[in-house]
C-alpha cells in the first residue's frame, strides 16, 4: 500500500515538472521567439538608419521574412532560426536595373536581435528590438452615454504605457475624468472613473465587454447605472497594408501599419497620428537626415476594400494602392 502510494507521489512531482518545464518553454519562446516585426537600426556614415524586419511562416510552414525601409520592401531568402541562431540573405534591386546582395548572421535572445551583415561594400553591426505589442483593448472607442431618454457622446481613448500596462482617457462635454486602475482579461474591460472637477465630485466604475470592434457595459456610481456602447474608430482602417507605389521611376511594393490608436508606421518611417474620417485617410510622413528633414502626405481613401491614394511631396508624387493583409495559418496534419 505504502509503495503504491509513493508511486502515485512519483507521478504527480513528475507531472508537475513537465507543466512547470513546459510554462519555462513557453516563456523563453517568447522571449527568444522568432516571428513578429522587429525594429532594427544600422550605422552608415555617421547616420543612423531604420528598417523593420518582418518573420512569419507560409502556408508551407516555412520561415519568411521582409526588409521594409523607406525605399521599399524586400523579401529575404534562406531564412534560418534555430537555438537562437539566426541567418538570412537579402537582395535589394538598384537604381539601375541592377542588385546587391548581403546576409546577415546574428542572434535573438531575451527579445534582442544582434548581428553583422555582410555585403561586397563591407559588413556593419545591426540591432535591434521586438516592435512593441498594442493591447487588444486598445483604440479611440467612440462612445454613447444613454441616459434616459438621451445619448451623450463621449470619447474613451485607450493606449498602452512603456510596459505595455493599459492606460486610458476619457473625454466628453461634461468634462475628463481620471481614469484607473485599467484592466483588459478576456474580453472584460474594468476601470475607475473620479471627476476632476472639486464641486461636482463623483466617483463610478466601469464594466464592459470588447467583441471585435463593438464595446458595451455599465457605468455604476452612487447616481445609479448608465449603459455604455461604443465602437472603435477606424476599425476598417487598422490593420497591415501591402502598398504599391507607382512613380515615374517604376513600381515598390510597401508597407503601411495602422495601428488600433491611429498611430502607425509607413514603411519604417514611424507615424504619430492618421487622420481617418467617412473613408478618407490623410498622415504625414516625415523622413529625418541628421538635423534636416524631408516631409511627404498620403492623402486618399478606402474603396471597396482596398486602400487607394497618393503620396505627394515637392519632388513629385507617387500613386499609391493597397490590400490588407490576410495572415495565412499552416494546416496540420492529423497526429501532430
Amino acid at each position: 500500500m505504502k509503495c503504491h502510494t509513493s508511486l502515485k507521489a512519483a507521478l504527480f512531482i513528475s507531472l508537475v515538472l513537465v507543466v512547470f518545464a513546459g510554462l519555462a518553454s513557453a516563456q523563453q519562446s517568447r522571449r527568444g521567439g522568432l516571428y513578429g516585426d522587429w525594429i532594427v537600426k544600422a550605422e552608415f556614415n555617421g547616420r543612423q538608419m531604420e528598417s523593420v524586419l518582418s518573420f512569419s511562416r507560409n502556408q508551407e510552414g516555412n520561415m519568411t521574412g521582409q526588409w521594409i525601409s523607406f525605399m521599399g520592401v524586400n523579401e529575404l531568402k534562406d531564412v534560418k532560426f534555430e537555438e537562437g541562431q539566426l541567418s538570412f540573405t537579402r537582395v535589394s534591386p538598384g537604381r539601375d536595373g541592377q542588385t546587391s546582395t548581403s546576409t546577415f548572421k546574428g542572434t535573438i535572445a531575451e527579445g534582442k536581435l544582434s548581428g553583422t551583415v555582410t555585403s561586397e561594400r563591407g559588413d556593419y553591426a545591426l540591432t535591434g528590438e521586438r516592435a512593441p505589442r498594442m493591447p487588444r483593448a486598445a483604440g479611440i472607442w467612440d462612445i454613447k452615454l444613454k441616459m434616459n431618454e438621451r445619448e451623450v457622446p463621449a470619447t474613451l481613448i485607450l493606449g498602452a504605457d512603456k510596459e505595455g500596462a493599459l492606460t486610458a482617457q476619457w473625454k466628453s462635454e461634461r468634462g475628463e475624468p481620471t481614469i484607473s486602475d485599467v484592466q483588459y482579461e478576456r474580453g472584460t474591460l474594468t476601470f475607475k472613473a473620479k471627476s476632476a472637477n472639486a464641486d461636482r465630485a463623483w466617483e463610478a466604475t466601469f464594466d464592459g465587454t470588447i467583441e471585435q470592434d463593438k464595446l458595451t457595459g455599465t457605468l455604476k456610481s452612487e447616481r445609479g447605472e448608465i449603459a455604455v456602447e461604443g465602437t472603435r474608430k477606424g476599425a476598417s482602417l487598422i490593420r497591415t497594408w501591402n502598398l504599391e507605389a507607382t512613380s515615374e521611376r517604376g513600381t515598390r511594393a510597401q508597407r503601411l501599419t495602422v495601428n488600433p490608436d491611429l498611430s502607425g508606421r509607413y514603411g519604417a518611417i514611424p507615424i504619430k497620428q492618421i487622420n481617418f474620417q467617412d473613408g478618407k485617410v490623410d498622415f504625414p510622413v516625415v523622413m529625418q537626415f541628421g538635423d534636416q528633414s524631408f516631409e511627404m502626405r498620403f492623402s486618399g481613401k478606402i474603396e471597396d476594400s482596398k486602400l487607394v491614394g497618393e503620396l505627394t511631396s515637392d519632388r513629385g508624387s507617387q500613386k499609391i494602392t493597397g490590400t490588407k493583409v490576410v495572415r495565412q495559418f499552416r494546416q496540420r496534419n492529423a497526429g501532430q
